[in-house]
């Protein structure tokens, strides 16, 4: 044949860890710098810049095992290297070009100051648009301190950008699973310094304070979460009445699901894939687990590039939009991967033929059963960088990327716009939690309001120049609207793909008897 098969096994669902084994213990200072890395069932999951400027295996001395001081005299941080500052200040820069909308945000507040007295904690993937969205809460009154959320999510040079300013970071690209607990433990455990607002990314931090730091967690006014693991975790929490703070689920504002998790992976799935493996997508044979939005997004990027997609659904909903709405991608059904727990399991992995590319796009690290590959009949070979031949007996190869985490920020960068959507949204939501008078929110898990969502879109209409309609006072009434928003029903589902436009449109033409004219118009124009 050609061409050689790839199967490309994409997930997006995630696996709630069980208390003890996340909490079990506290951090040891065994195993901080193995080649292989830790094999994990909690979600720290990959990511690495393409853009920094050096890798973690340059400097093999632990930042744990160093004594650095910022220019102002100042070591309450842990980077690889303060001094690469300036680089990562040049990043940041870079970064900001494309996040008017937060610049504006942080321009417009200011002077008011909303969170002046808030002491928040961060456990986000650490990277030049996050470094502008810390700046923005500092320049709006909060004091910071900030970890990663993966093992691999640290810009090095950007957390000693932050570090430099004053900021408390505590993380570098390359961390070893005790590390992670260590640096999220030095976030919060700070004499002196008690957090009063939590914005986390898959909610480690929040299970940390919680089971570590219960005192602690009773003060917190407020957890914002913006990922799909971490909001089920909150559920579960709240489901069991242990949840004692409100918290705000970004991840399912129209703005954070529409564009990051859509639009956002339709982009950098191919970034990712293309960097690690140089393959051409074209009469490639791609199975994608899960028909989610970061599922929509990543068939209509590989299915546009010339691949056969098949995907794997459990929600007949999504499996109907697969087939129908979406380009009518193959439905398979084979054992085991419908879920976010064991996905890709080890016979699956057996079957697959010689050069077969896995990678995950789920935040968690517990979709591809890796673990299962660590066995002595196995060989593992580095290839580069986030990329790795798994060698079986026989000879034949898989190419494993990220070591089964998070793929495009492990392997490659995410849209500056796209994160500046989300960004600013957290903002928000960090400054209404911290700011609702006592009762407005109760210990529970709350959406985004619309109003905000709106508020969010509507600051980054004038980087295209865009303009916005405005009811009269008579087409308000009518609608039964304000004229200031919010514009839709929480219930309303926005339509996003242009089959889905399509589709609407071709029924009104049907219900118009007007298809044929319609079409006969479209012809000859």
């Amino acid at each position: 044949s050609l061409f050689i098969k790839f199967h490309y096994l994409v997930t997006q669902q995630i696996q709630f860890v069980e208390d003890k084994q996340e909490f079990s213990r506290f951090p040891t200072k065994t195993g901080r710098r193995s080649l292989s890395r830790s094999i994990s069932q909690s979600s720290t999951d990959s990511y690495s810049s393409a853009a920094s400027y050096t890798d973690s295996s340059d400097d093999e001395t632990s930042p744990r095992e160093k004594t650095q001081l910022n220019s102002k005299g100042t070591g309450d941080f842990c980077v690889k290297n303060i001094k690469q500052a300036e680089f990562g200040r040049r990043e940041i820069e870079i970064a900001e070009q494309d996040m008017s909308a937060l610049i504006s945000l942080r321009k417009r507040a200011q002077g008011e100051k909303p969170l002046a007295g808030a002491k928040i904690v961060g456990c986000t993937h650490i990277t030049a648009q996050t470094a502008v969205l810390i700046e923005t809460l500092v320049a709006l009154g909060a004091q910071c301190r900030w970890t990663a959320c993966n093992i691999y999510s640290t810009q090095n040079e950007v957390a000693a950008a932050l570090s430099e300013i004053g900021v408390a970071v505590f993380a570098w690209k390359g961390e070893s699973e005790d590390d992670f607990w260590w640096c999220i433990d030095k976030c919060v455990n700070m004499e002196g310094w008690q957090p009063n607002m939590i914005l986390d990314d898959g909610g480690d931090l929040t299970h940390w304070v919680y089971k570590k730091y219960p005192n602690v967690f009773k003060k917190i006014r407020g957890i914002v979460e913006e990922s799909v693991t971490g909001v089920h975790r909150l559920y579960q929490l709240s489901k069991a009445g242990k949840l004692c703070v409100p918290a705000m689920n970004v991840n399912d504002s129209v703005t954070k699901q529409k564009f990051d998790n859509l639009y956002c992976c339709r982009e950098s799935i191919l970034d990712g894939l293309k960097r690690t493996t140089d393959v051409m997508f074209g009469g490639k044979q791609v199975v994608v687990c899960g028909y989610g939005e970061v599922g929509k997004g990543c068939t209509a990027a590989l299915k546009a590039m010339g691949s056969i997609v098949y995907v794997t659904e459990i929600d007949p909903i999504c499996a109907l939009q697969a087939w129908v709405c979406a380009g009518a991608f193959r439905l398979v059904f084979p054992s085991g991967l419908l879920g976010n727990k064991s996905v890709v399991t080890r016979d699956q992995l057996d079957r697959m033929k010689n050069g077969s590319i896995v990678c995950n796009m789920g935040h968690s690290n517990t979709e591809i059963d890796v673990a299962s590959l660590r066995t002595p009949e196995l060989t593992w070979e580095r290839v580069r960088s986030q990329v790795d031949h798994v060698i079986w007996p026989d000879g034949k190869r898989v190419i494993l990327l990220a070591e089964g985490r998070l793929l495009n920020l492990s392997c490659s960068t995410v849209p500056t716009f796209v994160l500046s959507i989300t960004a600013t949204t957290q903002a928000l939501a960090l400054i209404e939690l911290y700011n609702a008078p006592e009762g407005r929110y109760k210990q529970d898990v709350y959406l985004l309001p619309k109003k905000m969502d709106e508020y969010v879109a509507s600051l980054h209409l004038p980087t295209f120049d865009a303009h916005l309609t405005e009811l009269s006072e008579e087409q308000a009434k009518y609608l039964g609207l304000n004229k200031n928003g919010p514009f839709k029903p929480n219930y309303y589902r926005y339509k996003w793909t242009s089959m889905e436009v399509i589709l609407d449109a071709i029924t009104y033409l049907n219900e118009n008897n007007a298809i044929s004219n319609a079409l006969q118009k479209s012809y000859n124009n």
